[in-house]
C-alpha cells in the first residue's frame, strides 16, 4: 500500500508553492476540447445532446427523452427506500430553514438627508440552470444545494441538468430530492455539452441567465468558455478539504476527516496541516486502517489523493504558520481541530466554509446541517463565499429625493458635473428643472 505524502516544513521559514495547486489550476486541455462539443450543441440541439449521451455517458437506450418525463418520477418515488426518502426530507428542512433566515429583505430605505432617500430592492433572477453531476456517484445532497436556494429566492423558472445513466435515465435520489423541493424540469444533458445546452437552448432545454453548481474540468471549462453568454456562478470544481489541527488534537480522528473530501475523486485535494509531529504521524499511521473500512474504490480514490501531489500531511514549524498555510490556501472546506477552535476561527481569513470541532465533520456540511456545501474551489475563497440566497437574487438600488430635500442635492451635484465636464448633467440640475416642474 502506498504511504500517505508526507511534507515537513518544520524547518521551513516559506510555505513551498506547489502545494497550493489544486488539479484545475490549468485548463487549457479541456478548453480547447469543449469548444467543438458546445459548437455541436449550438448548431445541433437535442441531437447533439442525445449523440453526447450516448459517446460520454454510454446510453444504450434506442430513444432517451431529454426531458425527464412525469412516469420516470413516479417510479423513482416507488423505487426508493423509504429511508433514503426521510433523510432527503430531514436534509431538506435544514437547508430550508438556513437559507430562509440568510434570505435579505425585500427592501430597505435609509434617509441619506431631509428629505432624501436610498436603498435597496432585492428581486429574484428570471431563471438558472442547476448543475447536479454523476460521474462518480448519485448526488441528491448536490440538487437539495442548488436548487432549494433558488427556491427561498422565488426564481420564476429553476431546472436542473444533470447526466443521464446508460438507461437513458435520470438515477432515482435525485428525481424524488427534485421533486420533494418542487423542482419540476429536469434534463438529462450533463458535462460541457450540459453546460452549453442551457447557455443558448435547446428545443428542449430552456436558455437560462445563470448555471450554478460543482462540476469536472469539463464543466468548469465550459463555463468559462461560455461566461458572455452565461453567468458562471460559483467557481465550484473538484473537491478540497485542509484539517487543521493543534497539538490537542487526535491523529485518528484527523485521518478519518482527511477520507471525506479525498474519496470524491482523484482530482480532489486534501491536506491535514498541524505543528504537531506527534499527530502528524499518529494520522498517518491510521490512515492504512481506514482505507481498509471503506469501499474499494473509495479507497483507491483517497489513495491517489493523499499518496499524491495534491494531498496528505503537512508539518509546520508553529501554529502560526499552520494557520497561514490554510490562509493562502483557501480551502473550499476546512474542519479545525484545536482546543479553542472558535478562537482559531476568528484567524482564518479565506475558506469557503469553517467547521469547528471534534463533532462538525465535513460529512454533517455536505449533507444535513443546512449552510450550503456549494463552495468555491481553487482559492477562489479568497474572494468569493458560498452559494447563497444571494446567488439567485439582484439588488436593485432605489432612490427617492423629496421636494424639500431637491435643492441640496441639487447644488453639489451641479458642483460635480460642472467638474467633469457634462453639461446635459447640470442642466438636468439647475433651475430649469423646478421651472418645468411647476409649469412655469
Amino acid at each position: 500500500m502506498q504511504q500517505p505524502s508526507f511534507h515537513d516544513l518544520s524547518q521551513d521559514s516559506a510555505l513551498p508553492v506547489e502545494l497550493f495547486k489544486r488539479t484545475e489550476a490549468d485548463l487549457s486541455f479541456f478548453v480547447e476540447k469543449v469548444k467543438p462539443i458546445i459548437e455541436a450543441v449550438r448548431t445541433e440541439g437535442d441531437a447533439a445532446l442525445k449523440r453526447f449521451a450516448r459517446d460520454f455517458d454510454k446510453v444504450t437506450a434506442e430513444d432517451m427523452s431529454v426531458r425527464a418525463e412525469e412516469s420516470e418520477f413516479e417510479a423513482a418515488f416507488a423505487r426508493m427506500d423509504p429511508a433514503v426518502i426521510e433523510s432527503i426530507k430531514y436534509a431538506a428542512e435544514n437547508i430550508f430553514a438556513f437559507h430562509e433566515a440568510q434570505k435579505p429583505e425585500e427592501m430597505w430605505l435609509k434617509e441619506m438627508r431631509p428629505g432624501a432617500f436610498a436603498g435597496d430592492r432585492h428581486v429574484p433572477i428570471d431563471s438558472v440552470a442547476c448543475y447536479v453531476p454523476r460521474g462518480k456517484g448519485s448526488f441528491p445532497s448536490v440538487l437539495l444545494m442548488t436548487t432549494i436556494p433558488a427556491v427561498v429566492a422565488g426564481v420564476p423558472r429553476a431546472v436542473v441538468i444533470t447526466p443521464p445513466g446508460p438507461d437513458g435515465k435520470v438515477d432515482d435520489a435525485t428525481l424524488v430530492a427534485a421533486r420533494l423541493v418542487g423542482i419540476k424540469e429536469v434534463y438529462k444533458c450533463g458535462g460541457a455539452q450540459g453546460v452549453a445546452a442551457v447557455a443558448y437552448g435547446t428545443e428542449s432545454v430552456p436558455k437560462c441567465l445563470k448555471i450554478v453548481g460543482p462540476g469536472s474540468p469539463w464543466v468548469v471549462a465550459a463555463k468559462r468558455q461560455l461566461s458572455n453568454l452565461i453567468d458562471p456562478g460559483v467557481p465550484a470544481g473538484p473537491s478540497e478539504s485542509l484539517i487543521l489541527a493543534d497539538a490537542t488534537a487526535k491523529g485518528e480522528l484527523a485521518a478519518l476527516d482527511l477520507l471525506i473530501e479525498s474519496e470524491h475523486g482523484p482530482d480532489s485535494s486534501a491536506y491535514l496541516v498541524t505543528n504537531s509531529r506527534a499527530v502528524a504521524e499518529a494520522a498517518i499511521a491510521a490512515l492504512p486502517k481506514l482505507w481498509a473500512q471503506i469501499d474499494p474504490k473509495r479507497a483507491e480514490f483517497s489513495q491517489a489523493v493523499l499518496c499524491g501531489d495534491h494531498g496528505g500531511i503537512v508539518l509546520t514549524k508553529d501554529f502560526d504558520t499552520a494557520v497561514e498555510f490554510v490562509n493562502e490556501y483557501a480551502p473550499e472546506h476546512l474542519e479545525i481541530l484545536a482546543e479553542e477552535p472558535m478562537a482559531v476561527m476568528t484567524r482564518i481569513r479565506n475558506a469557503g466554509e469553517i467547521l469547528l470541532g471534534n463533532f462538525t465533520p465535513v460529512t454533517l456540511g455536505n449533507f444535513v446541517l443546512g449552510p450550503n456545501a456549494v463552495l468555491p474551489t481553487n482559492a477562489a475563497a479568497k474572494t468569493n463565499g458560498p452559494l447563497s440566497v444571494f446567488d439567485y437574487m439582484k439588488r436593485i438600488s432605489v432612490g427617492y429625493v423629496t421636494r424639500s430635500g431637491y435643492p441640496q442635492l441639487a447644488e453639489k451635484a451641479h458642483g460635480f458635473a460642472v467638474y467633469e465636464g457634462f453639461s446635459a448633467h447640470a442642466l438636468a440640475v439647475s433651475p430649469l428643472r423646478m421651472k418645468i416642474i411647476d409649469g412655469e
